[in-house]
C-alpha cells in the first residue's frame, strides 16, 4: 500500500537523448581524427586519448540506449519497466573508465621503457579539435549530471577526456619547444590515475543501487523512530529499504500495532507514515504489512 510522489518528464528525457546522440557524432569524429593522428604521429598520449574517446563513444551509446529503455512503460511481465536501465548503464559506463585506465597505465610503462620522437605539430592541433568537440559536449550534459547517474557516467566521460585532451596540448606544445618526450607517457600515465579515480566512486555507487544497498544519505533506525512515534505503532520491523532508480526510493516494513484497528483507522496511519518519510528521509514508494497480535519476532529489524 502507498503512494509515489514521482514525477515523469519525456519532454526532459527527449532533450537527454538530443544532447547524447549530439555528443556520440562529436566523439566518433574525435576518435576516428586521434586514431590516424597517433599512428602518424607515434604519440602515446594521442592515441590513449583516442582510446579513452572510444570508451566515450560505446558509453555514450549505452546511456542513450538506456534512456529510451528508461521511458518504456511497466507491464505484467516487466512490473518495474526498464527503470534500472539507466542504473545498469551508468554501472557499465564505470566499468569501462576502470578498465581503459589499466589498459592505459599498461601502455605509459612499456613508453618510459621505450621512448621515441613524436611529430608534435599534429598532436597539438588534434589536441584543439578534442577540447572544443568534448567541451561542448560537456556543455550539453552538465545540467542533467547533478540529478542522473547514467547522465553524470557520460558527463563523467566525457569531462575526462576533454582534460586528457589539455594534458595532451599541453604535452605537445613541451614536446615541440624542449623535445623531452617522455612527457608523452607520464601525461598518459596522470590521466589514467583520473579515471581510476572518478571511475571508482561512480562505480561503487551504482553497485549499491543495483545490489539494493540502504541509500548513504538514510539511516534505518531513524525511520524505525519516527514510524514508532506515531499513535497506535507498537512496533517496526523487518525493514527494506531501498533505490530503484534515481527518483524512486521504496521502504517496506511489518508494523505491529498496540490493538486491533479497522481498515479505515489503518489507511489515515498510512497517510502519517508516507508523509513522515517522504519529508525527513525522500521515500517516495511506501508498502507497510499491518499485523496484530502476530506471533513473529519483533525485535528483527532489518532480515527477510
Amino acid at each position: 500500500m502507498g503512494h509515489s510522489h514521482s514525477h515523469h518528464n519525456h519532454g526532459h528525457a527527449d532533450l537527454k537523448g538530443r544532447n547524447l546522440f549530439i555528443s556520440i557524432i562529436l566523439n566518433v569524429l574525435i576518435t576516428v581524427s586521434q586514431v590516424i593522428g597517433g599512428i602518424i604521429s607515434g604519440s602515446l598520449s594521442l592515441l590513449s586519448d583516442a582510446l579513452h574517446n572510444f570508451s566515450d563513444v560505446l558509453s555514450l551509446v549505452i546511456s542513450y540506449a538506456a534512456t529510451k529503455l528508461a521511458k518504456r512503460e511497466a507491464s505484467t511481465n516487466k512490473t518495474f519497466g526498464y527503470k534500472r536501465a539507466e542504473i545498469i548503464a551508468a554501472f557499465v559506463n564505470a566499468a569501462t573508465l576502470v578498465v581503459v585506465a589499466v589498459i592505459l597505465i599498461k601502455e605509459a610503462i612499456e613508453r618510459f621503457l621505450d621512448p621515441r620522437e613524436i611529430a608534435s605539430d599534429l598532436v597539438i592541433w588534434l589536441s584543439l579539435l578534442g577540447i572544443l568537440a568534448n567541451g561542448f559536449s560537456v556543455l550539453l550534459l552538465k545540467k542533467d549530471s547533478d540529478r542522473n547517474m547514467n547522465m553524470r557516467s557520460a558527463y563523467l566521460h566525457l569531462l575526462t577526456d576533454m582534460m586528457a585532451s589539455v594534458a595532451v596540448l599541453i604535452g605537445g606544445i613541451l614536446m615541440k619547444l624542449y623535445a623531452v618526450y617522455w612527457v608523452d607517457p607520464l601525461l598518459t600515465l596522470l590521466i589514467a590515475l583520473y579515471l581510476i579515480y572518478v571511475g571508482y566512486d561512480l562505480l561503487r555507487k551504482s553497485t549499491r543501487v543495483l545490489m539494493l544497498f540502504t541509500p548513504d544519505t538514510i539511516e534505518v533506525k531513524k525511520i524505525v523512530e519516527a514510524i514508532g512515534s506515531i499513535r497506535s505503532v507498537k512496533n517496526v520491523h523487518h525493514v527494506h529499504i531501498w533505490q530503484l532508480n534515481e527518483e524512486e526510493v521504496h521502504l517496506e516494513a511489518h508494523i505491529d500495532f498496540d490493538r486491533d484497528i479497522n481498515l479505515s483507522e489503518f489507511d489515515k496511519i498510512l497517510d502519517q507514515i508516507e508523509e513522515e518519510v517522504y519529508h525527513k528521509f525522500g521515500i517516495n514508494h511506501v508498502n507497510i504489512q499491518p499485523e496484530y497480535g502476530k506471533c513473529d519476532s519483533k525485535k528483527v529489524i532489518v532480515q527477510d
